[in-house]
């Protein structure tokens, strides 16, 4: 027995190495979570969720939660402030002005214009977008579509739009800069991907643009952040999977990205927004673009993790040729 024994022993101190080796590597991966989960730090909770639980919600009911629908209408221009009830948060009332709400966002959204909350209405409002209200000041769309369209694109319908009395820039050569915020990336990285992104619009356009190092002195400002950050309650950020990031329209300059989102560069799975299809998208906003309707559209309020939306299409090319003719 004692020859067996010592074969024994040989072959465990054999494998030792690899089991020492591998032991590591089998605590590490039981450790680090999901990569689909939002990163530590990031919160967790969605803020358009609540819309999916109001699904089926019409005219004539109360339920719980109508007031946070009204909320979300008011944030992005679709029902005047003063007239939704957001101090006592209990108008949970599904009235006619709620109904004429749904059906303007309908429209807006090439949906069917039922005035219910329908399946396809939910799925919708409760995708990730850009935080820029889709009406302003009671604004309605301008229904100047194929309008400004040479006789050679008549045929195109144009879907984009301005911001009222349609500001823009007095010059054609913009500086930018990056503000010291919440470090979200690494500012090399940033850079570089903001960079590319102003040369998509410089293709297209009257505009160069250049990066100084003197934010205060640039004419655009770049920065990531939380909450409420000096903007104003209405344009506050709401964590993850909520609003993705705003911009000023001329000469306001001012190009905020929420911190609380997961961002990526050329993400290649649904666990990370791409932060230079953001980018093309909010400078758009900085150059006087409202958002489109058109859904190829890099002006399209919403978008989604794992996507990647660079490239300006036709529309937006329209709609920045247009603005400065």
């Amino acid at each position: 027995m004692a020859p067996k024994q010592s074969s024994h022993l040989t072959l465990a101190w054999a494998f030792l190495p690899l089991i020492l080796f591998l032991f590591p590597l089998l605590i590490e991966s039981r450790s680090t979570p999901p990569s689909h989960l939002p990163k530590e730090g990031k919160h967790h909770h969605q803020p358009f969720e609540f819309i999916k639980k109001l699904e089926g919600c019409h005219k004539g009911e109360t339920v719980k939660g109508l007031h946070q629908l009204k909320q979300y209408f008011e944030k992005f221009g679709y029902l005047p402030r003063h007239l939704t009830n957001t101090t006592t948060n209990d108008d949970d009332s599904f009235d006619d002005l709620l109904e004429s709400t749904v059906k303007s966002y309908q429209l807006n959204y090439h949906l069917n214009v039922t005035g219910e909350l329908d399946a396809a209405t939910v799925k919708q409002m409760t995708r990730p977008r850009c935080g820029v209200p889709d009406v302003v000041n009671g604004r309605t769309r301008s229904g100047k579509d194929g309008r400004h369209l040479n006789s050679a694109q008549l045929h195109v319908v144009s879907h984009y739009e301005f911001f009222p009395g349609e500001p823009r820039w007095r010059k054609s050569h913009l500086t930018y800069g990056f503000l010291s915020g919440v470090q979200s990336i690494d500012i090399q990285s940033l850079r570089s991907i903001c960079a590319s992104a102003f040369a998509r619009w410089q293709r297209v356009s009257i505009f160069t643009f250049e990066e100084i190092g003197d934010v205060n002195s640039a004419d655009l400002k770049i920065g990531f952040f939380r909450g409420n950050h000096g903007d104003g309650a209405h344009n506050s950020f709401d964590g993850f999977q909520g609003t993705l990031a705003h911009a000023f329209s001329p000469p306001g300059g001012h190009f905020h990205f929420d911190a609380d989102e997961n961002w990526g560069i050329n993400p290649s799975s649904n666990d990370a927004v791409d932060l230079e299809s953001v980018a093309v998208h909010e400078i758009g906003h900085l150059l006087g673009l409202d958002h489109s309707f058109d859904t190829s559209a890099v002006m399209y309020a919403y978008f989604g993790y794992g996507l990647r939306k660079v490239n300006l299409a036709a529309d937006d090319i329209a709609g920045i040729q247009d603005l400065y003719n």
